[in-house]
């Protein structure tokens, strides 16, 4: 699998998620076998650059190549400011964002909502490129079906940013209007991977291996991006790297080796954030973890009481332990955890 320069170890992606995608989650996900990670997105307002949120966005401390990074707004002249920004503190690859479905985003006509006006998404990608091609950074587009039912117009839009200059397509099989409700469509995934050159990779309810082949059987995509499935299963990407190599199921991961890559995460998370701040947020992570886990739910609700790292990091740990010696196996590890509340299903841009 090829992007620009780089070559990738192989061809699952990790889905760029707001407050999810973050450096120690991308770096689990990468650890557990994704071969490629895309960061959260990254505004285009100069004036929020230097805000804590965007500078732990923009944080690839460690961070396994090749860096990627995700780009939101509405004025092509900011986004291409912003791919300046961005490549300048490491990226090495920038993706737009016309794909995210959140109405905050898409009340500011940015995301998905730039569907909508083809030649303002045009206009985009061109100063995007125009400003990345020079150094030497692969552009790559990430976008829904369309706007609705009836404006699916992701073919002409994928065209036009390829030839445009874009190196790579993602395709998120919903239109805008859909959000995630209903089952995401392929057959449009499909109809842009026969419209065009450049790689095109799927994205949507890939939550299995057995998905995961089922996709990239019926679309030809050259690569897959899964996002929600992975929230509290990061090891999902090995499972599918497996099945997609072997045709064979990877048996479930030690409930003590889970743990520990839990708790490892959990570890990153707090040098990121810093402890009150990382208290607070790493408990969606754990939620996910255990959420269809045995004594999961109520573990979880005595979770979100604690409020400090060291006292999260000893009830996990106790937890698994206590697990373990009933699984020695992860019990229920096909089922995911992702899509938890509503609020995180508009989170996958």
């Amino acid at each position: 699998m090829q992007i620009g320069p780089y070559t990738l170890p192989n061809r699952l992606f990790v889905a760029p998620m707001a407050g999810v995608t973050d450096r120690p989650f991308r770096q689990l996900c990468r650890r557990l076998g994704a071969g490629y990670a895309v960061s959260e997105m990254v505004t285009s307002r100069r004036d929020l650059w230097q805000s804590l949120k965007t500078s732990r966005r923009t944080d690839h401390t460690g961070e396994p190549g090749p860096i990627a990074v995700q780009i939101a707004g509405t004025d092509a002249a900011m986004l291409a400011d912003a791919a300046a920004y961005n490549i300048d503190r490491g990226a090495q690859i920038i993706d737009i964002n016309m794909g995210c479905p959140a109405k905050k985003v898409c009340n500011k006509w940015a995301g998905s909502a730039l569907m909508r006006d083809e030649p303002l998404a045009l206009a985009i990608v061109e100063a995007v490129v125009a400003v990345c091609a020079p150094r030497g950074v692969p552009v790559t587009l990430k976008m829904r079906t369309g706007w609705c039912d009836t404006e699916r117009n992701a073919v002409a839009l994928a065209r036009a940013a390829e030839s445009a200059g874009v190196a790579l397509l993602t395709v998120h099989g919903r239109t805008r209007e859909q959000g995630y409700r209903g089952s995401a469509e392929h057959q449009t995934v499909a109809a842009v991977k026969a419209a065009v050159r450049v790689p095109v990779v799927a994205n949507g309810d890939i939550d299995s291996p057995q998905r995961a082949a089922e996709v990239l059987a019926q679309t030809g995509a050259d690569a897959l991006m899964i996002g929600r499935a992975a929230q509290g299963r990061p090891w999902i990407f090995r499972e599918v790297a497996h099945f997609l190599a072997t045709g064979q199921t990877l048996a479930a991961p030690g409930t003590l080796e889970a743990g520990e890559w839990l708790v490892a995460h959990l570890h990153e998370h707090y040098a990121l954030y810093g402890e009150l701040t990382g208290t607070r947020s790493a408990r969606k992570h754990i939620g996910w973890a255990v959420r269809a886990l045995p004594g999961g739910e109520n573990f979880r609700a005595a979770m979100n009481r604690l409020d400090t790292s060291a006292s999260q990091v000893l009830a996990l740990t106790d937890y698994f332990n206590r697990l373990a010696e009933l699984h020695p196996v992860l019990p229920l590890a096909g089922a995911g955890a992702a899509a938890a509340n509503d609020d995180l299903l508009e989170q996958e841009a």
